[in-house]
């Protein structure tokens, strides 16, 4: 059976990316789809690729830090990406709470005005 190939149309549908940003994806070396004239087609390696591009962005990585993660695979292999994946996750679950905390502080704030200027209307 083939290997399921995407197209750029369709790598975007699926990953509900815009163009400019796939082509960015591109650029900056965390894909590289086959290309076929100006084609470009998107293999199993790179869908997997994104699926993780996607989740580290969702999970708040920077780029940069999503594409040293993704050389490590090819570097020195399974075992050192995931021990880099802990390191970089713990970080990043520290940088959340951090912004967790500010979030609660400023939303604590906001109720307090809010309330104290409900009641001056009264």
């Amino acid at each position: 059976m083939p290997e399921s190939r995407l197209s750029f149309k369709e790598m975007c549908a699926r990953y509900d990316v815009t163009p400019r940003t796939l082509r960015y994806y591109e650029y900056i070396e965390l894909l590289s789809p086959d290309r076929e004239g100006r084609a470009r087609f998107y293999g199993a390696r790179e869908q997997a690729r994104m699926t993780l591009i996607m989740r580290g962005r969702r999970f708040g990585f920077a780029l940069e830090d999503i594409r040293q993660w993704l050389l490590i695979y090819e570097k020195e292999g399974t075992t050192a990406q995931m021990q880099e994946w802990v390191k970089l996750a713990d970080r990043q679950m520290l940088e959340l709470a951090e912004q967790r905390r500010q979030l609660d502080e400023t939303m604590a704030e906001l109720q307090r005005l809010r309330d104290e200027t409900a009641t001056s209307l009264t």
